[in-house]
C-alpha cells in the first residue's frame, strides 16, 4: 500500500480523525483520550496503532503511559503531496486571469 492510500484509510475513520484531532491539539495518553471519546481504551489503542502506522502520531514513553502526539515527519510527505495540488490550481488561476486580460 502507498503512503498516500496508507494515509487517507487512516484518517478515512471518523474516530481516528477525532483523535488525531485531539493529539494535534495537545499530547495525550490513551486514558487521556478515552475520558473524551465516546470508544474504549482498548479501541482507542487500536486506532493511534492505525495512525502510527500511517505516520500520522508517534508515541513516546512517560513512566508506565504512553503518550500521543503528531509526527511531523509523517505530516510533511502529507502537506507536499497536498501542495502538489494547490500549486497546480494557482497556475490554473493565473492563467485564467491572465487570459481574460489578454481580452
Amino acid at each position: 500500500m502507498t503512503y498516500e492510500n496508507r494515509l487517507f484509510a487512516a484518517l478515512a475513520d471518523p474516530t481516528r480523525r477525532a483523535i488525531f484531532e485531539r493529539v494535534a491539539g495537545q499530547r495525550q495518553s490513551v486514558a487521556e483520550l478515552a475520558r473524551v471519546m465516546p470508544v474504549s481504551q482498548p479501541a482507542i489503542s487500536q486506532h493511534l496503532k492505525v495512525l502510527k502506522e500511517a505516520q500520522l502520531v508517534r508515541d513516546e514513553r512517560s513512566g508506565a503511559r504512553r503518550i500521543y502526539s503528531i509526527d511531523p515527519e509523517g505530516l510533511g510527505p502529507l502537506r507536499a503531496w497536498l501542495d502538489r495540488f494547490w500549486t497546480e490550481q494557482l497556475a490554473a488561476f493565473k492563467a485564467a486571469v491572465e487570459t481574460a486580460d489578454d481580452s
